[in-house]
């Protein structure tokens, strides 16, 4: 169930089966190699050098272990880059990104589309049936770097080819874009002009048409690669390693192309990305937050249709956020844990050994940069080996009692359009699922239109367009719903409904939406009732029709509850949303299990599994017979008891 990234080419051959030899006396089995070899695969055009991978394959297999092999997409070597430039992306400011580093492509163009089939091609017969292959990795990291959006001729040649598919004639592209506003309406698909380097805010309903057109690229350019690695290697499964935080597509719909879904897990370095309070960076800073590497296991467990792996798991400190603490002793092992409780098929660390070269010199191995010594993290990992080797096969992961429906359209229209400056998709979305998991309750994702059948409690904390699918679904659930702010709030044209948020869910929630307000930092309305606690960032002033259970200061409707649907009409501090969180967990009859800060859980079958993020001691409940681990949970440790 471990695994490990590896780059053969990285190292002098002669280390090659001692590296092998000793991964497999640690407990890998697993090893990810290929994903940006590109250049020593083909170092000239029709030049290809196989004999290197060849052997390397040959002796990660004659050792014991099983490969994933990537395709090399994500880099495209220079001498491609010189021959056909129109490959290179080009930022929002309309500049080219160029040669240097890593994802240096734009999905727009059609010679990088055609020069990734040829060497997918060339990979794909080449090791298609190699008695190591396990798996496939298409390219790396979709939109890391903020490299799925571009601006460039190509994007604005394909966005209009896209634009011409989806509405057929320019009086349906004006009317769906509201045109007539500013007088922007174009007689011809060639006068439309790509939305960045306007003089003031553009077309919101043209920035959503450019982010699905992208969001569309990237799944068609990932199924062209499945396409051809399954011709050539069908017994194979084929998955891509997704990031965290990275919203700028629809991972759901990449994912309708693969077998399975992955992740790259770098729990300490999203603490950096993720908008934290500085007090809340420090707390986890050597930690990370405990609902982040969770967070994202439950996503990408429902983006894989239930299959994930942690393709790169993070073995101490890394080299790319603004800090980069070395994490506390034994929390490399406690997330290796936190992943497989969570349903992760394989935990993959990033990378064997440090490189002591190139960008990613401060980034951790297992082993230490040069040398066959084991890190830090690399220690923790082998203690990990030797505790799965006591359980054997953990058991098949259980659907939750609690559902959150994750929608990625739901980031870019509050991006395009936030009204307040901190309003962030993302970490209201987060804060829903942290509150929820303070409870002490397991959560799976769902994404929008799925079926909700055999769950007591749906919760949507923002689904700013909602589908006939999503609608449907809703309206045929028995169970308990809890709705946010801003769902409903747009049609697909990007306009305000006719009847007003939540659009065609008025009838269910029994409100209408009559004006919003932004609260500045620092400002909060009280809100009382059966919940108590403030609203902040975002209220909303609503006509509400059922039964109000909590109000504002001015006793306008803040929570209400028609049948068995809630509307909470702000977006709510810590306290409003723990009160909220226990009101809708009740009247779904979960039980719940109130956790510290700290501490979390999470059920795989008949396994418990806790884990302590903090400096303070917890007591395990008593009455069970732990498996792993102790009854008092230090610091940074891991209980696992049975059910």
């Amino acid at each position: 169930m471990l695994g490990v990234c590896y780059y053969p080419e990285h190292w002098n051959e002669d280390r090659w089966e001692t590296d092998a030899r000793r991964m497999r006396e640690l407990g890998i089995s697993f090893v990810r190699i290929g994903e940006f070899a590109w250049s020593r695969l083909e170092p000239s055009r029709g030049n290809f050098d196989f004999a290197w991978l060849d052997r390397a394959m040959d002796v990660l297999t004659k050792a014991g272990l099983k490969i994933v092999l990537g395709t090399p997409t994500a880099t495209p070597p220079k001498w491609l880059i010189d021959e056909y430039p129109d490959i290179l992306p080009y930022d929002e400011h309309g500049r080219l990104r160029g040669f240097g580093s890593r994802r240096h492509y734009t999905f727009s163009s059609e010679t990088w589309w055609r020069e990734s089939a040829r060497i997918v091609e060339a990979v794909a017969k080449r090791y298609g049936d190699h008695p190591g292959l396990a798996g496939w990795q298409t390219d790396n990291e979709y939109g890391c770097h903020d490299t799925t959006l571009s601006f460039g001729p190509e994007d604005l040649k394909a966005f209009r080819r896209w634009l011409r598919l989806r509405y057929q004639s320019t009086e349906q592209l004006n009317e769906a874009w509201g045109s007539v506003f500013w007088s922007m309406e174009v007689a011809s698909f060639d006068d439309v002009a790509l939305p960045n380097l306007t003089v003031t805010e553009s077309n919101p309903a043209t920035r959503l048409d450019f982010w699905r057109f992208h969001s569309e690229q990237v799944a068609a350019y990932d199924a062209m690669q499945c396409e051809i690695i399954r011709r050539h290697s069908p017994d194979r499964w084929i998955t891509h390693n997704f990031m965290g935080f990275v919203l700028d597509f629809d991972h759901f719909q990449v994912a309708d192309n693969l077998d399975l879904a992955s992740w790259d897990s770098y729990p300490i370095g999203f603490v950096e990305k993720f908008p934290f309070s500085e007090a809340e960076r420090n707390r986890w800073a050597e930690t990370s937050h405990p609902d982040i590497a969770p967070f994202h296991h439950d996503l990408y467990r429902a983006v894989g249709r239930g299959r994930f792996w942690v393709m790169e798991q993070q073995p101490g400190p890394v080299n790319w956020a603004p800090w980069n603490p070395i994490p506390k002793p034994g929390m490399v092992r406690l997330w290796t844990w936190e992943a497989l409780a969570h349903g992760a098929e394989v935990v993959s660390y990033f990378r064997w050994r440090q490189a002591p070269f190139a960008q990613e010199q401060m980034h951790a191995g297992l082993n230490l940069p040069g040398l066959d010594e084991l890190s830090p993290g690399g220690r923790e990992a082998g203690q990990v080996a030797s505790e799965l080797a006591t359980f054997g096969t953990l058991p098949e992961t259980q659907t939750a009692k609690v559902a959150v429906v994750f929608d990625y359209q739901s980031h870019w229209t509050t991006v395009i359009q936030p009204q307040g400056k901190d309003f962030h998709y993302e970490e209201l979305t987060f804060r829903w699922y942290e509150s929820l998991r303070r409870h002490g309750v397991d959560i799976d994702f769902v994404r929008p239109g799925a079926p909700l059948d055999g769950y007591a409690l749906v919760v949507l904390p923002c689904v700013t367009e909602v589908s006939a699918d999503l609608e449907r679904e809703l309206r045929q659930f028995d169970g308990v719903v809890l709705i946010g702010p801003r769902t409903g709030s747009r049609t697909r044209n990007f306009t305000i409904p006719d009847n007003l948020p939540p659009g065609p869910l008025a009838d269910l929630t029994g409100h209408r939406v009559l004006q919003v307000a932004t609260l500045r930092p620092g400002l909060a309305q009280p809100v009382t009732g059966q919940i108590s606690g403030a609203a902040i960032r975002w209220r909303e002033d609503i006509e509400a029709t059922g039964d109000v259970l909590a109000r504002f200061g001015d006793g306008m409707p803040a929570l209400t509850r028609k049948e068995k649907i809630h509307y909470l009409a702000c977006w709510p501090d810590e306290s409003l949303l723990a009160a909220t969180m226990s009101l809708v967990l009740d009247a779904a009859d979960i039980p719940t299990f109130e956790l510290p800060e700290h501490v979390r859980m999470r059920r795989r079958g008949e396994l418990v599994f806790a884990f302590n993020y903090g400096a303070e001691d917890w007591t395990v409940p008593t009455g069970i017979r732990i498996v792993l681990g102790e009854r008092t949970l230090r610091p940074y440790e891991v209980a696992v008891w049975r059910a």
